[in-house]
């Protein structure tokens, strides 16, 4: 074969796969709009105008595309660190804590670190070290799940429920202890301001959308590239998909299923890590409740693929910066977003129901979220 001719079957190969990957997830969300407007119209709204405003608030303007980039942001870096759990055959539900444990961490380097060293720190320094750090203190948060699972058999999706009992709460202690912002107008539970030193600056003045953004974007390429293109990535795989065959093939097992976690938590510290150098400038207690649960579902819709993870992500971002304009312009509360996305959820979990009702032939793959569920 010659090799444009390869070079066109490749091509074609990789749309279909492509196609055939994002069919039902797009269906899935087609579906839950349709039921959602049903529900609007039933309730006495207009479901045209509702999501019209939704697209407006998500990308009418430069600000509302801003805004989106800013709540897509931690959605990509928490839908990632499920997603890699998920190629691993792990199930990680622990991202809510990772994510805390990175920002309290980055928090702390970042107003903290110039008073200890007694002298300030240029930006090129300090903004990557404040967001390593804490994108390594949450790694090693999910490590101690990882090592767990590997040694002694703890299920990974109880363990890491309990670890964001742990985190959260530790978080809360400190808040109001140790690391509370000392000003006598502070009123809540929230660290010091980070040094300026210590931030990521906007890519547009003006506007709210940071580096972090294309931070998210290169982050996701990479875990792209580690999955497909690299002997560690073929081993995450492999043994996610059958950790026996990988144990016969040689590979260490126990260490795969630790550095996936901690990979994992990686990526969910640094979600954490980039909220606090890039948009919020210190750590307040709860500004990310919810973040590590919505990631599951973003990981689910995206397929566990880096880029429908991306592109969930950004859906899920204009969802929740929409959902404002929305409310405004027709009196819907906000808590339809809520139910689109648990209907997206529901229709590419069950995505059987979306292939009943497009009749699409199912060519009887199953996708296996987690080793031993329920055994």
């Amino acid at each position: 074969m010659q090799p444009e001719k390869r070079s066109d079957s490749l091509t074609r190969q990789i749309l279909q796969s492509v196609t055939e990957a994002s069919l039902v997830p797009f269906l899935a969300i087609v579906t839950a709009v349709i039921l959602g407007g049903i529900i609007i119209q039933l309730s006495g709204g207009n479901p045209f105008l509702a999501y019209l405003g939704l697209i407006k608030g998500s990308f009418g303007s430069a600000k509302a595309l801003s805004e989106t980039a800013v709540w897509a942001t931690p959605f990509i870096f928490a839908g990632l660190a499920v997603a890699l759990a998920f190629k691993g055959g792990l199930f990680n539900i622990g991202a809510e804590g990772q994510l805390a444990v990175g920002a309290v961490f980055s928090s702390l380097i970042g107003y903290a670190l110039p008073g200890w060293l007694g002298f300030d720190l240029p930006a090129i320094i300090h903004v990557p070290f404040t967001v390593i750090f804490g994108m390594v203190m949450g790694g090693l948060w999910a490590a101690i799940v990882g090592w767990l699972k590997a040694y002694t058999g703890g299920h990974e999706v109880i363990n890491t429920i309990m670890m964001n009992y742990i985190a959260l709460n530790t978080t809360s202690f400190l808040l109001i202890g140790i690391m509370r912002d000392p000003s006598p107008t502070n009123v809540i539970a929230r660290t010091p301001l980070i040094t300026e030193s210590a931030r990521i600056p906007p890519m547009f003045e003006g506007l709210r959308v940071h580096w972090g953004f294309i931070l998210a974007l290169l982050v996701a390429f990479f875990i792209w590239w580690l999955l497909n293109k690299t002997t560690l990535g073929f081993q995450i795989r492999t043994v996610g998909l059958n950790p026996d065959a990988a144990k016969y093939a040689g590979m260490n097992v126990k260490r795969i299923i630790i550095t996936t976690m901690m990979f994992s938590g990686m990526l969910a510290g640094l979600a954490g890590s980039v909220e606090v150098t890039g948009l919020n400038y210190r750590h307040e207690l709860g500004f990310s409740i919810g973040y590590g649960f919505d990631a599951i579902a973003i990981a689910l819709l995206g397929k566990s693929h880096p880029l429908g993870v991306v592109l969930a992500a950004i859906l899920f971002g204009a969802m929740r910066n929409g959902a404002t304009q929305m409310q405004f312009d027709t009196q819907i509360p906000v808590d339809l977003i809520s139910m689109l996305q648990a209907l997206i959820l529901l229709f590419v979990a069950a995505d059987a129901i979306v292939r009943f009702i497009y009749r699409i032939k199912s060519k009887g793959e199953r996708v296996v979220l987690t080793r031993g569920w329920g055994g």
